[in-house]
C-alpha cells in the first residue's frame, strides 16, 4: 500500500504555543485542549496539517468496521470481515493486509490492552470505544506486523480523524508514539516484571485469559499430552491459519482452488489448502459443491460416517442407512455428511433448533440430491424421544465454549468466561442422551465438540457410560486414523482429541459408541 506523510524530526515534540498565553497546559493559543500526556512530554503531530492524510486508508477501515461490529454488536469477525472487504472492493492484496489487520488486533487484544494501559493517562474503560479500537489496530501495525513506524504512526491517525474526529486523533497521535519507541520484546518484559503468576505472564505474553491458559494447559494433561506444551499450544492459537477446503463427495472438485494456488490437503482426502483472499471468486465456492471447512471438522464428520456398524443378519428387505446431524447449523458438516450419504445410498436427517440456522444448512446442503437429505426444525433434546431408534449413524457435534478454534475466532477468547462451562453443560449431557435415544441398536453415535476441555469431552463421556447400560466407547482415535491420509495419533483411553499446534487443525474432539442391542444388555446383566 501506499503510505504518505513521513514524520519530520521524529523525536522533537512541539510546544504548540506561547507558554505565557497558555495558563493551562492541556490547551493550545486557542483555547483548544489538546491531547492529555499525563506527566510525560505532550507530543503532537509532527506533521504540517498539509502533510496529513485525511482520508482513511480502505483496508484499515475494513479492520476498524469489523473490530466496532464485534466490539459494538458482538459479531463474529469470521462473518464480519468478508462482507465489509466486498463493500468496499478490495483487493487481494488489501484484502490479506485487512485480515491480518482485524484478526492480529483481536488475538492480540489482551497484551495490546495491558501495552496500552502503560501509554494512557486513564483507564482503558474511559475511552470512547472507537478510540479504543483505532489504538488497538494501530498497536498491532507497531508491534505486531510489518509496517514502517511512520506508516502506522500517520495513517491510523487520518483513520481516527475520517471515523471518530480530529479530536481523538491528537490523543492516539500522543499515544501510539510512546508504543512505538519499544519494541514487542521490551513491552512485553516490562508487563511480566511486574507479574509473579507464571499462568498471568503466559496469559499476557500469549494474549489468551488467564482462566483459558489454565483451561488448556489441564486439557493437554487430561488428553495424555504433556503441560509443557501450553506454549506450543497458545502460540498456535495465535498464528494466522490457512483456509482449509473441502470438496464435497461426488459433487465438487478441486479444480478451480487448485488452479488458484492452493494446494492439495496432507490429512484428508478432498481437501485443499487456500491462503485466503476473497474465495468467492471462484464459481465452485459460489454453488457450494466447494466450501469453507476447517480439516478437523473433515475428519471427525468422515469418521463417524466411515465407522463400521453392528449390523443385523442381512436379509434383501434392510432399509438404506438413515443418518442424523443432531446440531446441524450453519450446515458445514451437514453438507459433507449430506454428499457422502448420497454416494451410499443413505439419507441425511439434519436437525436445527433455530429456524435461521436451518435456512443455512438448507443453502447448505443445496448442491446435494435432495432426495438424500432433508432439514428439520426442532429442539435436538427432544429428538430422541420423537425418533426412537431410527438412525444408523448420529453425530451430536454439541454447542460449546469453541475453545479449540481460538485461532479462527479470535474475540471469543474474550467473551467467553469459566462460567460457560456449568451453563454449557447440562445442555451437552442432553443432546447427546437424545442422540442416544435416537439411534438403532448397533449404529454409531458421534459426540463432538469444538473444545479439548475435559469438563466439555471427557467428563461428559464418562457420565455418560456411567448412567446408560446401552452404549459402549469406540476406538476414536482408530476410526480418525481410518479416513485420514496418514496416523494422526490423536486417540487417548478410547476418545480422541486433535490439536492446532500437532495437527494445524482445530481443537476437535470425538467420542465414538456404539448403540448395543437389547439382547447384548441382557447378557451383559446375567453376567
Amino acid at each position: 500500500m501506499s503510505e504518505r506523510g513521513e514524520p519530520r524530526d521524529r523525536g522533537r515534540a512541539r510546544s504548540g504555543g506561547d507558554g505565557e498565553r497558555r495558563r493551562d497546559p492541556r490547551r493550545d493559543a486557542q483555547g483548544r485542549e489538546r491531547n492529555r500526556g499525563g506527566a510525560a512530554p505532550r507530543r503532537f503531530s509532527e506533521q504540517a496539517p498539509s502533510q496529513r492524510s485525511r482520508a482513511a486508508d480502505p483496508a484499515r477501515l475494513v479492520a476498524f468496521e469489523v473490530l466496532r461490529a464485534v466490539s459494538r454488536d458482538d459479531a463474529y469477525a469470521n462473518l464480519v470481515l468478508p462482507q465489509r472487504i466486498r463493500h468496499h472492493r478490495l483487493d487481494r492484496r488489501d484484502a490479506g493486509f485487512a485480515t491480518e489487520l482485524a484478526y492480529g488486533a483481536l488475538r492480540g487484544q489482551g497484551t495490546y490492552d495491558a501495552i496500552l494501559a502503560l501509554n494512557v493517562d486513564r483507564p482503558l474503560g474511559q475511552l470512547d470505544p472507537a478510540v479504543l479500537d483505532v489504538l488497538r489496530l494501530g498497536t498491532h501495525q507497531l508491534l505486531g506486523m510489518r509496517v514502517p513506524p511512520h506508516a502506522a504512526l500517520n495513517q491510523t491517525v487520518a483513520l481516527t480523524r475520517a471515523v471518530v474526529g480530529a479530536g481523538p486523533a491528537s490523543l492516539v497521535n500522543a499515544v501510539l508514539r510512546r508504543v512505538s519507541e519499544k519494541e514487542l520484546d521490551e513491552w512485553l518484559a516490562e508487563l511480566e516484571s511486574a507479574q509473579p503468576d507464571a499462568t498471568e505472564r503466559d496469559a499476557l505474553r500469549y494474549s489468551h485469559p488467564g482462566w483459558i491458559v489454565r483451561a488448556l494447559r489441564q486439557s493437554l494433561a487430561a488428553h495424555g499430552r504433556g503441560a509443557d506444551e501450553i506454549s506450543d499450544l497458545l502460540e498456535a492459537d495465535n498464528a494466522a491459519p490457512v483456509v482449509n477446503l473441502v470438496a464435497l463427495p461426488g459433487i465438487g472438485t478441486l479444480d478451480e482452488a487448485l488452479e488458484g494456488g492452493a494446494r492439495t490437503g496432507d490429512l484428508v482426502e478432498g481437501s485443499a489448502l487456500s491462503g485466503g483472499g476473497d474465495l468467492g471468486r471462484w464459481s465452485a465456492v459460489r454453488d457450494g459443491t466447494l466450501r469453507v471447512q476447517d480439516v478437523g471438522s473433515q475428519l471427525v464428520a468422515r469418521a463417524v460416517a466411515a465407522a463400521p456398524l453392528d449390523e443385523p443378519p442381512q436379509d434383501s428387505g434392510r432399509r438404506p442407512e438413515r443418518w442424523l446431524d443432531l446440531c446441524a447449523g450453519p450446515g458445514g458438516k451437514a453438507a459433507l455428511l449430506g454428499a457422502l450419504a448420497a454416494e451410499r445410498g443413505a439419507t441425511l436427517f439434519a436437525n436445527e433448533v433455530l429456524p435461521h440456522r436451518a435456512e443455512l444448512v438448507r443453502k447448505a446442503l443445496h448442491p446435494v440430491p435432495a432426495d438424500a437429505w432433508e432439514v428439520h426444525t426442532g429442539d435436538g433434546r427432544t429428538l430422541g424421544t420423537e425418533h426412537p431408534g431410527q438412525f444408523d449413524r448420529v453425530i451430536a457435534d454439541v454447542p460449546c465454549t469453541g475453545l479449540g478454534a481460538l485461532r479462527r475466532r479470535p474475540e471469543s477468547r474474550w467473551r467467553r468466561s469459566p462460567n460457560d462451562l456449568a451453563e454449557l453443560g447440562p445442555l451437552q449431557r442432553a443432546l447427546l442422551e437424545s442422540a442416544i435415544d435416537a439411534t438403532a441398536p448397533g449404529g454409531v453415535v458421534g459426540y463432538v465438540t469444538c473444545s479439548p476441555h475435559p469438563a466439555e469431552t471427557t467428563v461428559v463421556v464418562a457420565d455418560a457410560l456411567r448412567r446408560r447400560d446401552d452404549i459402549e466407547l469406540l476406538d476414536a482415535g482408530a476410526a480418525l486414523d481410518a479416513v485420514a491420509l496418514h496416523p494422526l495419533g490423536a486417540g487417548h483411553d478410547g476418545t480422541a482429541q486433535l490439536w492446532p499446534h500437532i495437527h494445524a487443525t482445530d481443537a476437535m474432539f470425538l467420542a465414538l459408541f456404539r448403540k448395543l442391542p437389547a439382547a447384548t444388555r441382557l447378557a451383559d446383566r446375567r453376567r
